[in-house]
């Protein structure tokens, strides 16, 4: 069985990236990490905070609910606070990730590879899908640990497939639905959503395992965004969340639509 640690942003992104692969690698027995690199904190604030609660530790509660769903062993911290969107007033605060040191960050990351052991660590695209400032220092500071490391992992990204999103798109408007993401726009950094189907080389197609993933999403529901995906009718969802895309730097050009666990090239299987 294999190790396999998946780096998140912020508390929320594991629901909605890859939540599904999550959970059938460790219903297959393999041993699921998740690194959170920040706190989340310029989230959106509950209604229901109780006394002495804060938007931090409701996160990072909602983050240990989604492990239980997921079946993640191990929920770890970076330590990093939350950069907020291009143009937040935060991004210049001091401590945000977005403005750590690359190398600093990759240690921290690497010594938890090194704990664990990994043997395969998943990472975001060059823009982190969209541009947020946070996750493209995810990126970065993700592909340096996996240099880092003691036992290098074989090194994945998560992305989104934006072919796939331009036709779901098409198809929402055509069907009079509240189309959601347009691909053809741009992202936080001013790049367009994703990337084009021709650079992927992984789709996983969830199956039943996405209502698993839609339960990880709903234990976030204290964020707006989060309430808005979950008000996509149950029948859509699978459209709309039933397959996650990688991109694995090295690989020969083509995507496979299959499980990447099962690659018996990389010597992964058990």
């Amino acid at each position: 069985m294999s190790t396999i640690v998946f780096v998140h942003a912020h508390p929320d992104d594991e629901a909605t990236g890859t939540a599904g692969s999550m959970i059938r690698a460790s219903r297959e027995g393999h041993r699921v990490v998740v690194v959170y690199c920040t706190d989340g904190d310029p989230g959106d604030v509950p209604d229901d905070l109780a006394p002495g609660e804060s938007v931090v530790s409701r996160r990072r509660g909602e983050a240990e609910a989604s492990a239980l769903i997921t079946g993640t062993a191990r929920v770890a911290w970076l330590g990093y606070a939350d950069s907020g969107m291009s143009g937040w007033a935060q991004n210049n605060t001091d401590g945000v990730f977005s403005r750590a040191d690359v190398g600093e960050a990759a240690r921290r990351l690497a010594d938890l590879l090194d704990e664990e052991d990994a043997d395969v660590v998943v990472g975001y695209d060059w823009h982190g899908g969209y541009g947020h400032p946070d996750h493209i220092m995810l990126h970065h500071t993700t592909r340096a640990a996996a240099d880092l490391a003691a036992k290098r992992p074989r090194y994945l990204e998560v992305t989104m497939n934006r072919d796939l999103m331009r036709q779901l798109f098409t198809l929402a408007k055509e069907m009079g639905m509240d189309e959601g993401f347009d691909p053809d726009a741009r992202g936080d950094d001013g790049n367009p959503i994703g990337t084009p189907e021709a650079e992927l080389h992984w789709a996983v197609d969830l199956g039943d395992d996405v209502t698993a993933k839609r339960e990880a999403l709903a234990c976030h529901a204290s964020q707006s965004d989060v309430k808005e995906m979950l008000a996509i009718p149950v029948e859509v969802f699978p459209f709309a969340f039933g397959t996650e895309h990688y991109i694995e730097p090295g690989r020969p050009s083509g995507m496979v639509r299959g499980w990447w666990l099962d690659d018996v090239e990389r010597g992964i299987l058990p």
